[in-house]
């Protein structure tokens, strides 16, 4: 049986819930992703403490979705920056070149859902660079 036509569970998760890479200054929270979607998505909390840069410029065949629930996030979308305040959304489809960032003096968090699942499987080596390039001030 394919994976998309598994019998998922439903997911509950109390605020902060969820598997959590702490990254420095960056920290992750996976709330659901390929195993408990049936491979449609991965949807994860980024956190970004104030004049932190983020993972760098890259670009991937996957559409990335942001969605900004605190402070403000500057995120690149091709060669713009954009200053995406709380409540604000942002689709980067695939294969287009993108990168987040806080540039501000406040707490920083995106709801980003990745379309489809599959990203959670890079996260530890994700964590491990990291760990070994911490990111700088933005």
């Amino acid at each position: 049986m394919p994976e998309t036509d598994t019998v998922r569970q439903p997911i509950v998760l109390v605020p902060g819930g969820g598997r959590s890479y702490p990254m420095g200054r960056i920290g992750a929270v996976f709330k659901a992703d390929g195993p408990e979607t049936g491979n449609r998505c991965c949807i994860s909390e980024w956190w970004l403490e104030p004049h932190t840069r983020g993972p760098g410029a890259h670009a991937h065949p996957e559409d990335d979705m942001f969605y900004v629930v605190e402070g403000t996030m500057s995120i690149l979308v091709g060669d713009l920056w954009i200053e995406a305040e709380r409540g604000s959304f942002v689709l980067i489809p695939g294969g287009t070149t993108h990168d987040f960032e806080n540039r501000g003096g406040t707490r920083a968090g995106v709801l980003n859902i990745w379309i489809p699942g599959g990203f959670e499987k890079m996260m530890p080596a994700i964590a491990d660079w990291f760990a070994a390039n911490p990111p700088g001030d933005a």
